[in-house]
């Protein structure tokens, strides 16, 4: 058996670093010249000292079907996906087609949409939530969502679990600072302490948490859930999501589900109709914009009457007799976004349940042939999925095996993909959309399984490691 050497792992790297520095040339150039005006930070999040040449993001110069080609023309089978809002593959005929007819059209900010009402009523429809209003991010909607609660229910705290991520509304990024649940310290400089000081971090998952909820029932004006954790996809728990309904619907609590991903991806009805499990409050976005920027906070008539006063009629002496809250925004129901949203919600009723359903079956069948393969490499990670999202979980052995080695494979993992024309989310996970066919799946476990054997090779990811 060869022995691998520090000197094997310099030269590995050293050859990564100047082949794929000269495939994305241009992408590296622009990201040197931009950097002194241009604030961004995705870059240093991967930074890492030893793979610093390569620390830039590959530029986009157009996307169809599965595909993006770079600023050098490289072409990539992509499984970013627009970090899940592409359902549906990059650039579908008719979202195109809806967006252009709404450009010949303008963009009449001020009025109405034309079209909100039916976007409303499909997503209604389709998620069996009463009132629907529209925001344009993800973060908005989780902001207004807690807003919406706290009016609601005159009270002042929530609970969110560590592990979940609901944008960077500064009353969402508060981490544990011990074992103490309660003790609660701002995740960054710059969020005041006075943001969070109302908000319990618990365990996902943990029969504990429910007890603390019960603690605390009577000062709670919400419980915030991501029902599948994209960092954790293999916790799903069914039974502890139906016992917190319970509880909370007992407390008068609001349930919030925020289906960011999971909205119109794992079902058509997202993860409520997947769990069996009806929240007050949901939060939408990503697929059912079809690219376009949008945030959905979608309800019962309870918590959503408090954006506009409640139901009232023409012609007789009916008013807005509930209390409101404060929610505005220039580009809410944009119509373009708007335009994008009915498209994609028309096209998904017509298509029925079986389309995320097959997906969701091709997805656990890729993650099975990528496990196996790790399996055979002694690898100590394995990919999880929920629908048509995946990433990767560390076993319980990672922590005896070389860590320092395996975290700088994982590094690599990735420049090694997106050498080989993947490209991947940061971590190493992703989407499957309709748009990958037979031939992208095959392409990408091959592309896997050759930047393992490489990095391996190398004396990275020793085989026995684990």
């Amino acid at each position: 058996m060869q022995v691998k050497t520090p000197d094997m792992k310099q030269q590995h790297l050293t050859a990564l670093i100047e082949r794929y520095t000269k495939r994305t040339q241009t992408s590296k150039k622009m990201t040197q010249a931009y950097r002194p005006l241009l604030a961004d930070p995705r870059v240093p999040d991967w930074f890492n000292l030893s793979t610093k040449e390569m620390c830039y993001l590959i530029v986009g110069k157009k996307a169809k079907g599965s595909r993006i080609w770079d600023i050098d023309d490289n072409e990539y089978v992509d499984i970013i996906m627009g970090f899940g809002a592409n359902l549906l593959g990059h650039n579908p005929l008719f979202i195109q087609e809806a967006i252009i007819e709404q450009l010949e059209k303008g963009i009449p900010l001020g009025p109405q949409s034309e079209v909100v009402g039916e976007v409303a009523q499909l997503i209604s429809e389709m998620t069996g939530m009463e009132r629907v209003a529209f925001s344009n991010t993800g973060t908005e909607a989780v902001m207004t969502a807690i807003r919406l609660a706290r009016a609601a229910t005159k009270r002042s705290k929530i609970a969110i679990f560590s592990g979940a991520y609901h944008g960077h509304f500064d009353g969402t990024l508060a981490k544990a600072q011990t074992n103490k649940n309660s003790d609660v310290v701002p995740i960054a400089p710059g969020v005041l302490p006075g943001m969070i000081e109302d908000v319990l971090i618990l365990d996902y998952g943990s029969s504990q948490s429910l007890e603390i909820i019960k603690t605390y029932q009577d000062e709670l004006a919400a419980v915030l859930v991501e029902p599948i954790q994209t960092r954790r996809p293999d916790l799903q728990p069914q039974e502890f999501l139906q016992q917190l309904r319970q509880l909370t619907q007992k407390s008068g609590i609001t349930l919030i589900f925020d289906e960011m991903i999971t909205g119109f991806r794992l079902h058509l009805g997202g993860a409520q109709a997947w769990f069996g499990v009806e929240a007050d409050i949901a939060t939408y976005g990503k697929v059912v914009g079809g690219g376009m920027p949008i945030g959905v906070i979608a309800g019962k008539a309870i918590y959503m009457d408090k954006i506009d006063g409640g139901m009232w009629n023409y012609g007789d002496t009916s008013s807005p007799e509930v209390e409101r809250t404060f929610f505005a925004g220039t580009h809410c129901k944009h119509p373009l976004s708007m335009a994008a949203a009915w498209a994609v919600l028309k096209y998904l009723k017509l298509q029925g349940s079986s389309l995320q359903e097959e997906l969701n079956q091709r997805t656990a069948q890729y993650v099975e042939r990528l496990n196996v393969f790790f399996t055979a490499k002694h690898l100590p990670i394995r990919m999880a999925n929920f629908g048509s999202f995946f990433g990767p979980i560390f076993r319980e052995e990672f922590l005896s095996g070389d860590v320092a080695s395996i975290m700088m494979g994982l590094d690599l993992l990735r420049y090694h993909l997106f050498d080989r024309g993947v490209l991947l989310r940061g971590e190493g996970g992703g989407f499957l959309s309709t748009s990958h066919t037979d031939e992208d799946v095959d392409y990408i476990v091959q592309a896997m399984k050759d930047s393992i054997n490489e990095i391996q090779s190398a004396g990275f990811f020793p085989n026995g490691s684990v």
